[in-house]
């Protein structure tokens, strides 16, 4: 392998904006540090270490605790007989509602199957049929093919996690687990050059310390734990997307948040992780019914109930409404115990473990967090706008989603677009910045949002801010969301930071440095942003629902809203020119956000 830089310094900075934390007491440096476990970064780190590049996986918990363990539904690729790429694109840009960088698709589409088949060299093992060998392919929603290659009934992503991390075992990676990562380091030219984390635990490694590396790649998955009830572990707090902010970063699309329409709903105090109803059950012939047993979703489109995730979220959320009930029904009583058992085993134990029998009872369920279309924006690479640094996986904005994802994209997302950055990492040396997305023009003044605390840096939230957090954003920018809503979301989320700020600046103090603070305040910054740009687009498009703006308008909407974090913590919003996510050969149109 080629290094892309020479090895950074050891007087590498972090941005001003960083968190507050006490000084790395240890360092360690390799050629590439990757930031998560799940498929995206440990692909990454395989192909790297197969180049010859020296790697350490840095991880949140365990090595295969991460999102993609999650995964229930499967993996998408025009795999089967009959079925094209060309078929996939189709299907993926309808469900994008118009904001699919088309390039990125193909890409994806293209690519996928190849990736696929490479995972499966790799160890992977999907479900087959016992004669011929052929891999199952399934339907989800939104996909007019059955084209979802699955793994234990529905149990892909344990199956891809226990593939990979037992591959990266064999290879030696090294890697530091029940780690937070907190900032990026950057070397005199501005150029990514490692990170500052946090160890959880006594050892050789234990307490802050560092990770010098030519290049940083971002695979930290998503931010669910922004609301109070998702399909999200608790450790998806935004980390990744937050430190590529504090790093300079652009962000894009935060605004479209996934709601997945089927979650086991377990009462109206329930809050963090909430079981999966795989969109698969609905693949396998499963119903939406009320407390009456009216199938809803007839009529509202060709699809019924394998309509796109964000039609079938918002038919659920009106006929809850109507009705004013607190869900909805999956009735899978005709699959029969035999197929609950074989097809969908945990999920049949998830529900169970509640009390809660599909096989003779309709399953209650209602939308809930589930994906975050957007991200760190990144081009075909996986390059962000800060050289060095990459992102890939839910972390990423790749343009791949637009305004929604379509079923079973994310896994192959990151199959493809980690290959396609570890390609890029070992090809050889780059000028700094070369063929990175280029920011626009900052706006004249701050986008939205209140500065931080100055010079010191901003202050850290408690960590009994991320349950207010949470509580904010549910019921000001959850699947129902208005100008009136998302105001008083903003207004309350300022008050949170003011209070941080006011006792920085009266008394010297903040919150103790910690894993809670830091995640409090990670959550804080991400809410920010979305709901910044929700706010700014006033529309309903894919998975963002604006009430008082309930019609799609391509005229004035059919672009993407990039946000940056400037220096004294306010946020700059502008918008791009058109649907086209990667840079035309123009820098995006500037414009400022004014809060009403």
């Amino acid at each position: 392998m080629s290094r892309p830089t020479g090895r950074p310094a050891t007087g590498a900075t972090t941005p001003a904006t960083a968190l507050r934390a006490p000084a790395p007491g240890w360092a360690t440096e390799a050629d590439v540090v990757v930031v998560g476990s799940g498929v995206a970064g440990l692909t990454v780190a395989l192909r790297c270490a197969a180049a010859g590049a020296k790697v350490t996986v840095v991880t949140k918990a365990r090595l295969d605790d991460g999102s993609t363990r999650w995964a229930q539904g499967g993996i998408a690729a025009a795999l089967g007989e009959g079925d094209t790429p060309g078929q996939h694109l189709d299907d993926t840009l309808v469900a994008g509602a118009g904001l699919c960088d088309e390039r990125a698709v193909r890409t994806l589409v293209t690519e996928g199957p190849g990736a696929v088949r490479r995972l499966i060299a790799t160890g992977a093992r999907f479900d087959a049929d016992e004669d011929t060998g052929e891999i199952l392919l399934t339907r989800e929603g939104g996909h007019h093919r059955s084209r979802i290659a699955h793994a234990g009934g529905d149990a892909t992503g344990a199956e891809i996690s226990r593939a990979l991390v037992a591959a990266v075992r064999a290879a030696g990676i090294d890697t530091v687990e029940n780690a937070l990562v907190l900032d990026l380091l950057k070397d005199g030219s501005g150029r990514a050059a490692g990170v500052t984390l946090h160890v959880m635990g006594e050892g050789r490694r234990d307490g802050v310390g560092a990770v010098r590396a030519d290049a940083v790649v971002l695979a930290t998955g998503g931010m669910g734990q922004i609301f109070s009830a998702t399909t999200n572990p608790a450790v998806s707090t935004g980390d990744g997307v937050a430190l590529a902010l504090r790093a300079g970063a652009e962000v894009s699309d935060l605004e479209f948040v996934q709601f997945h329409p089927t979650v086991l709903w377990l009462g109206p105090e329930a809050q963090g992780q909430q079981p999966l109803v795989s969109e698969a059950v609905r693949g396998e012939g499963a119903h939406l019914v009320d407390a009456d047993g009216v199938r809803f979703m007839r009529g509202r489109h060709e699809l019924a109930e394998l309509a796109p995730r964000d039609i079938v979220a918002k038919a659920i959320m009106r006929r809850m409404r109507e009705r004013g009930a607190e869900h909805m029904y999956l009735d899978a009583r005709h699959f029969g115990a035999p197929m609950w058992e074989r097809r969908f085993p945990t999920i049949l134990a998830a529900c169970r473990a509640h009390g809660i029998d599909p096989v003779t009872e309709p399953i209650p369920v209602a939308p809930a967090a589930h994906y975050a279309s957007g991200g760190v924006r990144t081009d075909l690479r996986g390059r962000t706008t800060v050289p060095g640094l990459y992102a890939c996986g839910e972390v990423a904005c790749t343009g791949v989603h637009g305004a929604n994802r379509l079923a079973s994209n994310s896994l192959l997302e990151g199959l493809v677009f980690a290959e396609r950055i570890a390609e890029d990492i070992t090809a050889g040396p780059r000028p700094a910045g070369a063929a990175s997305p280029a920011p626009g023009p900052a706006p004249a003044r701050p986008a939205a949002g209140r500065p931080g605390a100055g010079p010191g840096g901003p202050p850290l939230l408690a960590s009994e801010a991320r349950y207010q957090i949470q509580h904010i954003m549910t019921h000001g920018a959850g699947v129902l969301r208005s100008a009136e809503s998302l105001a008083r979301a903003a207004d309350r989320l300022d008050q949170v930071q003011d209070e941080a700020v006011a006792e920085l600046r009266r008394d010297g103090k903040t919150a103790e440095p910690g894993v809670g603070t830091w995640e409090a305040t990670n959550l804080h910054l991400v809410a920010r942003v979305l709901v910044a740009a929700a706010l700014r687009r006033e529309e309903t498009r894919g998975c963002h629902w604006r009430e008082d703006r309930p019609e799609r308008d391509d005229a004035a909407w059919r672009r993407h809203l990039l946000v940056t974090l400037r220096p004294d913590g306010a946020l700059d919003v502008r918008s791009t020119d058109s649907e086209a996510f990667l840079p035309p050969t123009t820098t995006p149109r500037p414009e400022t956000e004014s809060r009403p």
